[in-house]
């Protein structure tokens, strides 16, 4: 074994390290004066800055917590390194080539694990770049080619291509010195019957960089309907990629959303490519997961997100349910920023990169400067399921929003909030709404363990429509082979009933009822095993016995019928909604609006004529 880093180099990595320019690589530091710089401690969380850098001397410390050190402290406390794998880090970002003494020096063989990691990732994003240009690669630059970009945009983001065949990346690493053992713990290979093979196979790669621009893992979308893998697949959780820490395209964006005082959140890695080539380079993706606690922390210490300083967090979400769903559960992650928090929805549904291969890329910066904020969005999509033509509908939908109103911890935006969420539903009495927030705000202060959610609805099974919803979940719990696709596309919006709406959410956590094959004990074991309260088990136990009310000569004729049911009642929420719009405007003054509404009127009244036929069995 290698022995210790000579003393001289461990001087020279100190010396060619200057600590403001790494530890600006992980947070956003500002002048404080007499010749300290300042930000937020990336160790614990602070709304004020209390992290200070010192590069005269080459020291930081944090008077919050009371971390401390040098260059190669705050990199081995950063990245969870030991001593001589911090050196080796710095010694590569430097450019030096380290001595040891004892043994002398043997490239490779001495290295740390995350320093041998990065370097197979490295090899592996640069092998994949050149399969790019490859004849096998058509399928790949195609994607590209129809999606706007072009080949030096696919450098730029390092975008790759990794061959069909079983070990074409294994055999590469392996004559470059990796072993088997790297390639497997670094997720790049499996193990096969004959050796390690490729994780990655026919598919359009992108590289995954850290803050500092190290490669950490890869994204990979498959070209080929053939293949029976998911459409995107990414690296698994490894010594160095960890995926609710990560962010896409961090390394490019870190330095405009620090001078920008902005970030934008997009879904995927082609949004981000469509973003920054459009003129907002501010944009970065989650890899594979929701947008959660650390993604947040890395996005505040480089917006240096603190009481004075008001900079920009974007969401931007498709315009669809789903999309409207990932934008409510970033509601929940808002509050942890001080800075303010948009949500940009395309009102036709395409994302970005697609957004901006129809409409070009003004369109696309349009559509981040027409953002509203998360507050607002995340309130206004909780009542627009209600019937605000009505007392008992303007009713409910207070009740529902009032709990997100009175979750809002600045006391003089909640009051505002308030007022807008009156006028928002018609009532022109604000004292009335302010009460109803304000009762529960004290309800949440007041028990140990307070429901930060709108009360639950009592399932009336006088109610058709409850009665709709339920037989749906039980043929879900029952018969999951009959409902299929259809049934994990609807949403838990389709549900009225907030203990409906849970088991929907429960049956897609455990995979959808496409995952559930024949159904049977198997499936409900699993839906019990994964339920998160013994109500909700009770309920599953309950739908799993209960027998199924079919009224037709087949099952499969019931379950479609059912689905179609659930289908026109949710369409018959939006025509209320959209006849209550249209009562609200003026027919002359407001042409325009006026007549896009009654083309979705028109469009959702036949959409409804259809799923009555199907309900009915006609």
């Amino acid at each position: 074994m290698a022995g210790r880093i000579s003393d001289e180099d461990i001087a020279l990595v100190r010396e060619r390290s200057p600590i403001a320019d790494v530890v600006g690589e992980h947070i956003q530091l500002r002048n404080a004066g007499g010749g300290n710089l300042k930000g937020l401690c990336p160790f614990h969380d602070e709304k004020s800055p209390s992290f200070n850098v010192t590069p005269a001397r080459g020291y930081y410390y944090c008077f919050g917590c009371g971390a401390g050190g040098d260059v190669i402290t705050f990199v081995r406390e950063m990245e969870h390194l030991s001593f001589t794998e911090a050196v080796e880090r710095l010694a590569q970002r430097a450019g030096i080539q380290l001595r040891y003494e004892q043994g002398g020096y043997v490239p490779g063989r001495e290295q740390g694990e995350r320093t041998r990691l990065i370097e197979a990732h490295r090899a592996a994003a640069e092998f994949y770049a050149e399969q790019l240009s490859s004849p096998d690669a058509a399928p790949a630059r195609r994607f590209l080619a129809e999606r706007g970009f072009e080949r030096v945009d696919a450098e730029h983001f390092g975008v790759g291509y990794a061959p069909a065949g079983w070990e074409a990346l294994s055999r590469h690493l392996l004559a470059r010195g990796f072993t088997t053992a790297e390639l497997i713990k670094g997720g790049l290979a499996k193990e096969g019957r004959r050796g390690p093979i490729d994780r990655f196979r026919g598919r359009l790669v992108w590289p995954i960089r850290d803050i500092t621009g190290d490669v950490i893992g890869f994204g990979a979308r498959k070209l080929n309907d053939a293949d029976e893998g998911p459409k995107y697949l990414n690296t698994p959780e490894t010594p160095i990629y960890k995926k609710g820490s990560v962010l896409y395209g961090v390394d490019l964006a870190k330095r405009e959303i620090s001078r920008r005082s902005q970030a934008v959140i997009v879904e995927g890695y082609t949004d981000v490519m469509a973003c920054h080539l459009a003129g907002v380079p501010t944009a970065v993706a989650t890899c594979g997961t929701a947008f959660g606690e650390k993604h947040v922390k890395i996005l505040r210490r480089l917006l240096l997100d603190q009481d004075e300083f008001r900079g920009e967090v974007i969401f931007t979400f498709d315009g669809d349910s789903a999309g409207q769903k990932a934008a409510l559960r970033a509601f929940t992650e808002e509050q942890r920023f001080v800075t303010q928090t948009f949500v940009a929805v395309q009102s036709d549904g395409l994302d970005p990169c697609d957004l901006r291969v129809k409409q070009g890329d003004a369109a696309v910066r349009d559509l981040i400067a027409s953002r509203e904020p998360l507050f607002a969005f995340a309130i206004r999509s909780a009542i627009s399921r209600f019937d605000l033509r009505t007392n008992e509908g303007r009713i409910a939908a207070l009740d529902a929003a009032a709990p997100m109103v009175a979750a809002i911890k600045d006391t003089a935006l909640r009051k505002r909030y308030a007022v807008d969420l009156d006028r928002w539903l018609g009532f022109m009495d604000e004292q009335l709404v302010l009460r109803r927030v304000q009762e529960v705000t004290a309800r949440a202060h007041g028990r140990p363990a307070p429901r930060a959610r709108a009360p639950r609805p009592v399932a009336d099974l006088s109610n058709p429509a409850v009665r709709v919803e339920l037989e749906t979940l039980k043929l879900a719990v029952q018969r999951p082979a009959l409902m299929g696709p259809e049934f994990d596309a609807l949403g838990a919006e389709a549900f009225s009933v907030a203990q409906h709406a849970a088991l929907y959410e429960l049956v897609m956590a455990a995979g959808g009822t496409v995952s559930a094959g024949p159904g049977g004990q198997p499936w409900v074991d699993r839906l019990l095993a994964a339920a998160p309260d013994e109500n909700t088990r009770a309920m599953v136990t309950r739908l799993a016995v209960e027998p199924i009310a079919t009224s037709l000569d087949s099952e499969e004729r019931y379950a479609s019928a059912t689905l179609a049911g659930l289908g026109e009642i949710a369409v018959t929420r939006a025509l209320v909604q959209i006849k209550a719009r249209m009562e609200r405007l003026n027919p002359v003054d407001e042409r325009q609006e006026y007549n896009r509404l009654f083309g979705e009127l028109v469009a959702l009244e036949q959409q409804r004529r259809v799923l009555r036929d199907r309900a009915t069995g006609a």
